[in-house]
């Protein structure tokens, strides 16, 4: 198919195609949009009832191509890699292979074997021929490691994800959620060993948790890290899928053990009510209000916006659009209160 929308070019540097901007990747030369889609929902799994299949998947690509996002993000461990399959199938369908910028993952178990998970050398070399196999792809543009292994020397990760790079499976590597601590020893790692560097930062960052602002968003400025919020509506509470009193207005708010352990501080929803607040007042809906705080935020690159509808998609490009003033984004900020760390599991 052809390319979704002619591009134009933008002051600054930026360039749009279709209504999107697009930006460096961190320090590299890579060019991403500014909103990149997340595939967590597409391939059905009992683990996720709330994930849809190929067929109610193909719209929401199609509407992040017509609407100029290039930047798509999957992982092996979703559902049982369906979401891989899924992803290259439609992809193929909407772009040309130099078109997009394609970013998996590695790390959470892909089998029952004690092999089949975590950073060794021995399952990162299999887990990348199995995820560009399932995408059908002779290489990805970003590899993330999807968390940080304990039992996995770190200049192993490290030296095994160079050899991907080397051997052309991978363009660049990532990171996700760990310690700035973690982050740090293995750039230092890469570095005394000559090896690749990770250029991105997948973390968990949104309104409701800002913990990142800390140390790690610092850290990623200063190296010229790109930051990629995972969960930047905080699973859907941002926008509304959940409320104080109980009420679960969704089928994944109702079925996604994980958020509740992510968000169950009272004050969380002081913070989704007054990004309500703040959206009434534009007379746009709640998502978008919290993606572009998101935008506004100092070293975010993309956030990665996950969808099971292409409305989904629609709030996220006008979000990309919506300029929030410093008295909105005060107002959005004042009700968080700090949080334990949360996300790295």
């Amino acid at each position: 198919m052809a390319s979704p929308g002619r591009a134009c070019r933008r002051p600054g540097g930026a360039r749009y195609r279709g209504r999107v901007e697009y930006v460096n990747l961190g320090a590299t030369g890579l060019r991403v949009s500014r909103v990149c889609l997340g595939a967590m929902s597409f391939g059905t799994s009992p683990e996720r009832p709330w994930a849809i299949d190929e067929d109610a998947a193909e719209p929401i690509v199609r509407a992040a191509a017509e609407g100029g996002v290039t930047f798509f993000d999957t992982a092996d461990a979703y559902n049982g890699g369906a979401s891989e399959v899924i992803t290259g199938r439609l992809l193929g369908k909407f772009f040309r292979r130099d078109e997009v910028v394609v970013a998996t993952k590695v790390y959470f178990p892909t089998g029952a074997g004690e092999n089949e998970r975590g950073l060794s050398r021995k399952h990162i070399l299999a887990a990348i021929d199995a995820s560009l196999g399932r995408l059908g792809m002779d290489h990805v543009d970003l590899y993330q490691i999807h968390r940080w292994d304990y039992r996995t020397p770190v200049e192993e990760t490290m030296e095994a994800l160079h050899e991907v790079v080397r051997a052309g499976k991978a363009r660049y590597i990532g990171a996700s959620s760990m310690f700035a601590w973690q982050f740090a020893k293995a750039q230092h790692a890469a570095e005394r060993g000559g090896w690749t560097r990770f250029v991105s930062m997948q973390n968990h960052y949104n309104l409701l948790y800002r913990e990142e602002e800390r140390e790690m968003i610092p850290q990623c400025i200063d190296q010229g890290v790109a930051v990629l919020p995972w969960s930047p509506l905080a699973r859907g509470l941002l926008a509304g899928t959940r409320t104080r009193s109980g009420e679960r207005r969704t089928a994944r708010a109702g079925t996604d053990p994980f958020a509740d352990s992510l968000y169950r501080h009272p004050a969380d929803f002081d913070v989704v009510e007054r990004a309500a607040e703040v959206a009434a007042g534009r007379g746009v809906p709640p998502a978008q209000v919290a993606l572009a705080w998101l935008l506004h935020k100092p070293g975010v690159t993309a956030p990665i916006v996950g969808a099971t509808r292409p409305g989904h998609v629609e709030d996220a490009l006008a979000a990309e659009r919506l300029r929030l003033t410093a008295e909105e984004i005060r107002r959005l900020e004042e009700p968080y209160v700090p949080h334990p760390v949360l996300g790295h599991e």
